[in-house]
């Protein structure tokens, strides 16, 4: 039998890539004032700033939307979502939105406020900034594996239980608003959560009176994962795994920018009546009607069919294999990076890869540019300028790793584009010596790295 993976489809249209020589992308770069996010998509060779919402849809999704229905109330392709994602969640409730983050602005908005507290294994940028927003304060309680890069090991996303425990009882069941695994967990590598992770986490939860919710945009991702790396697994199929995941929570929030292939959408799911009930009166302020929650029909149709096909094991066994092989490549040239690979991204660790930086030159950003210019790939920082705060007295106060994630959108790109972003990376890591940092001239209240303004230090 061969041992070559191939890609699970076929390829029906195709869309022309831009060059750019790297003296047009220094000037490209310093227009965009050293913030990949300002760059635009034109001057960008291969985008791997996100996997949400960059995702190919398959041909059976744009069918679907060919019978999209867009009435105002009570469409029937309401119904369709409603169903799929009922089929893997299990619970009760389910209200469209336009993408993850207004979910988690509807829910944080009314269980959040000044003196609560969100617990997580870690949040990420616009989680943390949505609880924020509400007055409430966030708190990250990574397994002590996830925070050594370097140090493989099977379930390096897991929420620490015995912090979560004493998190609980130090601040009070009543102030915490709930506990929010994220899987797979983003922030810290893309790495899965196991499911006797997540049942413990729910079973203490329960214990204090404490509501437990899934972040659940890379769910069938983290699914595959458990199936492959945690006993009891290996037989049940993705769709098992799930429905018992999901029974362990109280609600969801989910992007389905992400392992549902659209380009647009989201949800929040939940069992709670008189919760389901407040969130669908703010829907109705912010979003839309309770049966379209700010999505066309179309977009519904869409999320329905991806949330069945993103089950498909044989694309997730492709998924995973496609991050493994980059890492493998990186590996081979002693790269330093998160191990074992993410399920949609390869995170570089910068603080290893360019040591002579300091934390507030912001290494991650320097990584990520360089990656600009050697070779036209965008990328983005996860470290300091993401996640750093202030002290009192002004001094930055640095994140827990230094990364820079390359997010591989799904069905888009082939074997021969990962090959050529391996060679970039390995270029780069040659010339490391010659990156220099950066020092911020703007920067937003909230979530800065999406606006701020950057200068290189001489």
């Amino acid at each position: 039998m061969a041992k070559t993976i191939i890609e699970p489809f076929r390829i029906k249209s195709v869309e022309p890539l831009h060059f750019t020589t790297r003296q047009q992308r220094e000037q490209i770069l310093e227009t965009a004032f050293f913030n990949p996010f300002l760059i635009h998509a034109d001057d960008v060779l291969i985008d791997l700033l996100t996997d949400s919402g960059t995702s190919a849809m398959s041909s059976r999704q744009w069918a679907a939307m060919m019978e999209g229905d867009e009435s105002y109330a009570g469409s029937k392709s309401f119904y369709r979502f409603e169903a799929a994602v009922k089929k893997i969640t299990g619970m009760q409730y389910i209200i469209p939105t336009h993408q993850g983050r207004a979910s988690e602005k509807i829910v944080f908005t009314l269980t959040g406020g000044k003196g609560r507290y969100f617990l997580s294994n870690t949040l990420f940028d616009t989680t943390r900034a949505n609880i924020e927003f509400s007055g409430a304060t966030g708190i990250d309680l990574l397994t002590e594996a996830g925070k050594q890069p370097s140090v493989p090991a099977p379930f390096k996303g897991n929420i620490d239980l015995d912090l979560l425990e004493k998190t609980i009882v130090e601040k009070g069941a009543a102030h915490i608003a709930m506990c929010i695994i994220t899987i797979t967990n983003n922030s810290g590598g893309g790495q899965p959560v196991s499911m006797e992770n997540i049942r413990a986490a729910s079973r203490i939860c329960k214990k204090h009176g404490v509501a437990f919710f899934i972040d659940a945009c890379r769910f069938a991702e983290n699914c595959y994962f458990i199936k492959q790396r945690e006993e009891g697994y290996a037989s049940k199929s993705i769709q098992e795994i799930a429905n018992e995941l999901f029974s362990y929570a109280d609600g969801c929030t989910m992007s389905a920018k992400k392992d549902a292939f659209a380009n647009i959408g989201g949800f929040l799911a939940l069992n709670d009546e008189i919760l389901t009930q407040e969130c669908r009166n703010l829907l109705v302020i912010t979003e839309g009607f309770p049966t379209y929650g700010g999505l066309a029909g179309r977009d519904l149709e869409a999320i329905a069919v991806g949330l069945e096909e993103i089950m498909d094991e044989h694309y997730l066994k492709y998924r995973i294999r496609s991050m493994e092989y980059i890492g493998e490549k990186l590996e081979a040239e002693g790269i330093p990076f998160v191990k074992p690979v993410g399920g949609h991204a390869i995170y570089l660790d910068a603080r290893a890869f360019l040591p002579h930086i300091p934390v507030h030159q912001y290494p991650g950003l320097a990584l990520s540019n360089a990656l600009y210019l050697e070779g036209g790939i965008r990328s983005v920082e996860i470290g300091s300028l993401m996640f750093g705060k202030y002290s009192a007295d002004g001094a930055l106060v640095p994140a827990q790793m230094e990364l820079v994630r390359l997010a591989v959108p799904r069905r888009v790109y082939t074997q021969s584009h990962i090959d050529y972003v391996a060679e970039i990376i390995i270029d780069v890591f040659t010339k490391r010596q010659e990156i220099r940092g950066y020092e911020i001239v703007y920067e937003a209240p909230l979530l800065r790295h999406f606006t701020a303004k950057l200068r290189p230090v001489d």
